[in-house]
């Protein structure tokens, strides 16, 4: 049985079920009288999602038609499908799935501050698809500290990298590494082309630096994935590191980037810089960091 042959009586099942919990009160029709369904009736759901009844018919008996990100958008609303219900009528109608334009997270839960913790000795950090900085643990604080940027509203990695001098930048190939962030950064653009936040973000930050306007302007479009990096640190000069993504459950455009020693030079680097972290960060100073972190994604 192909993949097609198993999903379609499973579409049929779930549609029926999210129908059988909608009362007509719901979506503000009358009851009416010798309702056999405890729910709406097909030819409602067609009628209200703008659909014909034949065609929702054969969609809810699990029959091999298309349907359109459109119409699926207009039956989840019928149906009063919750985001993760309405991923999955995606998925078993076999239509690419993307998430609607809601804002990006500017905060995490204290439970995944609290992983990045546990990670130490391990630098990890947690950015939204913007290079937001979200968290950090301290072993990140021990590697990455510049000054304070105040033209954004959140720590942004990309922002710190482009605006700093480049003698400054915490990246040692800068040439070879801002651009595979850049091609990053505009594989998750497409999902929100016209925002006023990104597009007030793309626009500022190539008005600062015409070397990311440049990039930005070439039109590489590239996932992220785990790379080895080296950088510079004032105290203990370069390091070389592996950086892995991880997803978050809950968090669809959030990432934690966790970074671990290429090599015995660099784990003794990051042991020296731990040395030093209660004077560079002392514990009054809690999870937040009041200055902007530069990373390399």
């Amino acid at each position: 049985m192909t993949t097609t042959q198993r999903r379609r009586p499973e579409l049929a099942a779930f549609l029926r079920s999210r129908r059988a919990r909608v009362t007509p009160a719901d979506v503000g029709m009358p009851p009416g009288f010798r309702r056999r369904t405890p729910g709406l009736r097909r030819e409602e759901v067609a009628q209200l999602s703008g659909v014909g009844v034949t065609w929702y018919t054969w969609l809810e008996q699990g029959r091999p038609i298309n349907a359109s990100p459109q119409v699926l958008d207009a039956v989840a609303r019928t149906l009063r499908l919750d985001h993760p219900e309405r991923e999955h009528l995606y998925h078993l109608a076999e239509v690419p799935y993307e998430p609607g334009p809601a804002g990006l997270a500017q905060q995490i839960e204290p439970e995944i501050q609290d992983i990045i913790d546990a990670l130490d000795p391990h630098p990890a950090v947690v950015y939204n698809s913007r290079y937001d900085v979200l968290a950090t643990n301290p072993a990140y604080r021990d590697l990455f500290v510049v000054p304070a940027t105040i033209e954004v509203a959140a720590p942004n990695v990309l922002w710190t990298l482009f605006s700093v001098p480049e003698k400054d930048c915490p990246v040692v190939y800068r040439d070879k590494e801002l651009p595979v962030m850049v091609a990053t950064l505009r594989s998750s653009y497409g999902r929100h082309v016209g925002e006023p936040a990104w597009e007030d973000f793309i626009r500022g930050l190539s008005a600062v630096s015409p070397y990311f306007a440049e990039l930005w302007a070439s039109g590489e479009v590239i996932p992220p994935g785990p790379r080895v990096k080296t950088f510079r640190h004032a105290a203990v000069g370069e390091l070389r590191m592996t950086s892995v993504s991880l997803s978050i459950n809950g968090l669809p455009e959030c990432r934690i980037v966790a970074y671990t020693p290429e090599d015995a030079d660099a784990r003794r680097k990051v042991a020296v810089l731990r040395e030093r972290r209660e004077k560079l960060w002392p514990p009054s100073d809690g999870h937040r960091t009041e200055t902007a972190i530069a990373d390399a994604g």
